[in-house]
C-alpha cells in the first residue's frame, strides 16, 4: 500500500515539472519596415593627376636612359611649384618591346617603349593648370587622368544620413496610418553607402605646342555623395 502511494506522488511531481519548464509563447511585436537614400553635394577641394613620360628607341636601355632624363626634369619642374615628395608617387612603370608584322613573315623587332607613370596628389586646386603645363612643358607626354576628392566628407555625409532617416520615418508614417494605427519608437536602424559620385569625366590631352601659351583652365564642380537607411518601427494598431 505505501509503495502504490510513492509511486503516485511520483507521477504527479513529474507532470507538475513538465507544465513549469514549458515555454511561454507571446504574439509576435507588429512592426513596419522602411528604407530611404539621400544625397548630398559637396565641393573637392584636392586632385590627383596622374602623369607619364613615354619614350621609345631602338634598345631597352636607351629607352629607360631618356625615359629618366625626361622624367627626372618633370619631378624637378614639379617640386619647383611647392609640391613635395610624398605628393609624387610611381604608379607604374613598364618596358615593352615593339614588333613590326610583315605578311608571310616572322615579326621583327623594331624597338622598346617605356612608360614611366607619376601620380601627383594636389591640395591646392589653383595650381592644377600649372601643374599640367608644367608637366607638358618638361617631358611628359602622357596625362591619363584627372580625379579630385575631399580632403573631409563628413559634413556632406551627415547630411545625407539625416535626410534619409527622415525620410524612412515619414513613408513609415503614411504606412502606419493606412494600416489603421500608428508608428511606435524605432526598434532597428542600419546604415549603407556614403559613397562618392565625380562629376562627367574630363578630356585629357597627351601633349602641348609650346604655341599654347595660356595656362590651363580647371573647374572642379561639385561631387555627389549617397547614404542609404533600413528601419524598423514598431506598430500600434488602433484599439
Amino acid at each position: 500500500m505505501l509503495l502504490d502511494k510513492v509511486l503516485v506522488l511520483s507521477v504527479f511531481s513529474g507532470t507538475l515539472l513538465s507544465a513549469q519548464s514549458a515555454p511561454m509563447t507571446h504574439d509576435p511585436i507588429p512592426t513596419i519596415a522602411s528604407s530611404a537614400t539621400a544625397e548630398a553635394k559637396f565641393t573637392p577641394d584636392r586632385a590627383t593627376i596622374s602623369i607619364a613620360v613615354q619614350t621609345k628607341a631602338t634598345t631597352a636601355a636607351v629607352a629607360a636612359a631618356d625615359n629618366a632624363k625626361k622624367q627626372n626634369a618633370v619631378l624637378s619642374a614639379l617640386r619647383g611649384l611647392g609640391l613635395t615628395n610624398e605628393q609624387l608617387s610611381t604608379t607604374g612603370y613598364s618596358v615593352n618591346p615593339e614588333y613590326r608584322y610583315d605578311p608571310n613573315r616572322a615579326p621583327t623587332l623594331t624597338g622598346y617603349t617605356v612608360t614611366n607613370t607619376v601620380l601627383a596628389d594636389i591640395h591646392d586646386l589653383k595650381q592644377i593648370g600649372k601643374v599640367l603645363d608644367t608637366a607638358l612643358a618638361n617631358g611628359s607626354n602622357i596625362i591619363s587622368s584627372l580625379d579630385f576628392y575631399a580632403s573631409n566628407t563628413d559634413a556632406a555625409r551627415q547630411k545625407a544620413l539625416a535626410d534619409a532617416v527622415v525620410k524612412a520615418r515619414a513613408d513609415a508614417e503614411v504606412a502606419a496610418k493606412a494600416a489603421g494605427g500608428s508608428l511606435g519608437p524605432l526598434m532597428h536602424l542600419s546604415v549603407g553607402g556614403g559613397g562618392s559620385y565625380p562629376p562627367p569625366p574630363r578630356p585629357m590631352f597627351a601633349a602641348k605646342t609650346m604655341a599654347q601659351s595660356a595656362e590651363t583652365q580647371i573647374n572642379p564642380g561639385q561631387q555627389t555623395i549617397t547614404v542609404s537607411v533600413s528601419a524598423d518601427w514598431r506598430f500600434t494598431p488602433k484599439p
